[in-house]
C-alpha cells in the first residue's frame, strides 16, 4: 500500500482539483485492485465506489484490449444525475472522479487528466522505493583508527 506521507501528497491532489473544478461533487484515488488510497467524495462509500471502479477497469482493460485500442487510459460513464470519470494514475492507481451533469466534460477530462498523471508518479514512486531491496548492514569496524604512517596490527 502507499505510505502515509505519499496518501497526504494524494489527497492534497484531491482536494487542489474539486476547488479548481467546482461542479465535481468526489474524488477518489485507488489502486487497480479495488484499494481505497485517498478519497475525498462526501456522502459517498468510497470503499464501495473503489471496488466497483476495479471491476469497470478490467472490463475497460479487456475492451480496450479486445478492440485493438491500446492501454487503458480513461473511461466516462453519464447516468442521470452526472458523471463518474476513471483515469490511469501510474502503473498500478486510477482516478475516479464524480461530477454534476452541467460539468463541461472537456474541463473534466483536462483537469482529470492532470491529476491523474499527477498522482500516478507519487503512488508509483512510492511502490518504487518500497520495492528497492534494503541494502544489506555495513560490518561493525572496531572504534579506533591506524595512526598516520602506521600499519594496523594483522594479529
Amino acid at each position: 500500500m502507499v505510505p502515509e506521507a505519499e496518501v497526504k501528497d494524494v489527497l492534497d491532489e484531491l482536494q487542489r482539483l474539486r476547488a479548481r473544478v467546482p461542479l465535481l461533487t468526489g474524488a477518489l484515488a485507488a489502486s487497480t485492485d479495488g484499494l481505497v488510497v485517498a478519497q475525498d467524495t462526501p456522502g459517498i462509500e468510497a470503499e464501495g465506489v473503489a471496488a466497483l471502479t476495479a471491476a469497470a477497469l478490467g472490463v475497460s482493460i479487456r475492451m480496450s484490449d479486445a478492440t485493438g485500442r491500446g492501454g487503458f487510459r480513461e473511461l466516462l460513464i453519464r447516468g442521470e444525475n452526472g458523471y463518474i470519470a476513471t483515469y490511469a494514475a501510474g502503473r498500478s492507481a486510477v482516478l475516479t472522479l464524480l461530477a454534476e451533469d452541467r460539468i463541461n466534460v472537456g474541463r473534466l477530462h483536462l483537469e482529470g487528466r492532470r491529476a491523474g498523471a499527477r498522482i500516478g508518479e507519487v503512488v508509483d514512486a512510492a511502490q518504487d522505493h518500497a520495492e528497492r531491496p534494503v541494502p544489506p548492514p555495513r560490518p561493525q569496524q572496531s572504534g579506533t583508527l591506524p595512526r598516520r604512517g602506521t600499519t594496523p596490527d594483522p594479529t
